[in-house]
């Protein structure tokens, strides 16, 4: 039952967090300055700013898929065959 629990709180700290990241992309480029592989590699201005956003929104996905008990069989599937011959 506690596993369960835990599960839905961190799923929604997850939530949060990443909500907060994608809103206040601004603020954290304003305060923390930018990315230079961002700005190169997601546009000239603002690179930093999407880059956040994306951050933002993989761990929106990763909580949902975690509350939804599908995170785990994801995992194993794309990381599996890293580990198929590790005993």
């Amino acid at each position: 039952m506690e596993t369960k629990c835990m599960k839905y709180i961190l799923g929604i700290l997850g939530l949060i967090a990443g909500f907060l990241l994608i809103w206040k992309s601004n603020w954290i480029v304003q305060n923390f300055g930018t990315v230079d592989w961002a700005e190169q590699h997601l546009g000239t201005y603002g690179g930093t700013r999407t880059f956040w956003k994306l951050i933002g929104l993989a761990i929106i996905a990763i909580s949902l898929l975690g509350m939804a008990g599908s995170l785990g069989g994801i995992l194993l599937d794309v990381l599996g065959p890293l580990f198929k011959g590790v005993k």
